[in-house]
């Protein structure tokens, strides 16, 4: 526990030089979002005017991706969310600067809607609409991608959240062999300001990145959902994410997790038969 106590006050150190994750100054959090206008049946959704029916799609499944979110994070929205539909690249491209992506918040908590999903993505829309719902309502708390939380955990809540929305088109399976042959979310690497380790920081590709995060997320809500409920709780009241988990868990993450990979190293006997393919994936995706 000393030693806990000691890592904890370094964090805490770190934390205050690095100073909240403000994200109103960032130059994209200052374009205009002039060229959107709130759907007459929902006005927490806005359009790209002439693709109101994309929108009214948007608005069909809101109320229950909403809903999923909270139940999930065991707490209602901060602020009603509201969800910018581009119907056309040249919208989608003025405020998402990754290319091919289908979905994205971005700073200041902005949520873009691809008219990929409207597209060649239609299936898609209900399941990356509660993943990236999952990053706004953590981001109306802590600020948008704080660089506390390291990003495996950010994107495999939003995936569990999301129900594998954003982590498809890798199976569970595929991510246990995987994981027997090596490849493995690096959980000791931590973020800074404008320094995010993303999936080639664990030399992983996105999907696979983004599916093997998941199952370690679930695998700790699954251990003990009590104790998960009150770590996520913490990290949403602006607690440094490892400061948190050392509270509630009495170690660290990668030490905890540890068991995880255990399990999976020492349990092949659902893996044994030919693993079945996920569907092929789309030149598109989330952020990584």
């Amino acid at each position: 526990m000393l030693a806990g106590h000691h890592l904890s006050l370094a964090l805490l150190c770190a934390l205050a030089l690095n100073g909240c994750a403000l994200t109103v100054s960032n130059p994209r959090a200052l374009i205009p979002l002039d060229r959107f206008v709130p759907l007459e049946q929902d006005k927490r959704v806005w359009v790209e005017p002439g693709y109101e029916a994309y929108g009214a799609r948007v608005a069909a499944v809101l109320p229950a991706a909403i809903t999923q979110v909270e139940a999930a994070h065991y707490l209602p929205f901060a602020r009603s969310p509201r969800v910018y539909v581009c119907g056309t690249a040249a919208c989608f491209k003025r405020y998402v600067l990754t290319p091919k992506l289908s979905a994205a918040v971005v700073p200041d908590n902005r949520l873009i809607l691809s008219p990929n999903l409207n597209n060649g993505e239609i299936q898609r829309l209900p399941a990356l609409l509660v993943h990236e719902l999952a990053h706004l309502h953590l981001g109306q708390r802590i600020g948008h991608y704080h660089s506390s939380l390291p990003v495996w955990f950010h994107e495999g809540w939003a995936s569990l959240t999301a129900k594998g929305g954003g982590a498809e088109y890798v199976t569970d399976a595929q991510t246990r062999q995987a994981i027997r042959a090596g490849h493995r979310v690096n959980l000791t690497l931590r973020d800074l300001p404008g320094m995010r380790h993303r999936a080639a920081s664990s030399k992983l590709g996105v999907f696979e990145f983004y599916r093997q995060s998941m199952l370690l997320v679930g695998w700790l809500k699954a251990q003990d959902e009590a104790r998960f409920r009150q770590f996520v709780l913490a990290v949403q009241n602006n607690t440094d994410f490892e400061i948190a988990f050392w509270d509630v868990y009495g170690k660290g993450s990668a030490s905890k997790l540890a068991g995880y990979y255990d399990e999976v190293l020492g349990d092949n006997s659902a893996d044994e038969l030919p693993v079945q393919a996920a569907p092929a994936a789309p030149q598109s995706n989330l952020a990584p």
